[in-house]
């Protein structure tokens, strides 16, 4: 089956312009065209799922670029393309362990809310966090039992 650009953008939930954008930068290299239009098909759809988690991934173009590059001389650059993959994954890890961190921040303001809210009154919860002044992510108070 053949996908105009319309088409793949809307399948991947981006917009037409990104389609452009990375067909600019030679990120389809191996995309049919005719008389100039691209032209998607089924076989092409592994490659558009890359690209999208690479860019969803915050992987910057260049490094995209890079990697379609390498894909494109074959089995000869295994290697750097596992590197660049590894590379890409460390960068993910931290995105993670910022969120978590944040995660807790957003969590510590859900519960005193929540307190304050029960409790009809953010005096309830004045207390919370610490006075001190710090750029640590505030901790739960420990409950009264």
């Amino acid at each position: 089956m053949s996908y105009t650009i319309s088409d793949v953008a809307e399948m991947l939930g981006v917009s037409t312009y990104t389609i452009r954008y990375w067909d600019k930068e030679g990120l389809f290299p191996l995309v049919k065209r005719v008389n100039g239009i691209r032209i998607f098909e089924d076989k092409d759809f592994a490659w558009l799922r890359m690209l999208n988690c690479l860019k969803n991934i915050n992987m910057p173009i260049k490094k995209i670029k890079e990697y379609v590059d390498l894909a494109l001389k074959g089995d000869e650059t295994l290697k750097e393309r596992y590197e660049l993959i590894l590379e890409q994954e460390k960068s993910i890890e931290e995105q993670i362990k910022q969120l978590k961190y944040y995660k807790k921040q957003i969590d510590f303001k859900k519960a005193y809310y929540e307190e304050a809210i029960k409790a009809g009154s953010e005096a309830a919860v004045k207390d919370w966090p610490s006075p001190q002044p710090t750029l640590k992510v505030d901790e739960l108070p420990k409950r009264k039992r």
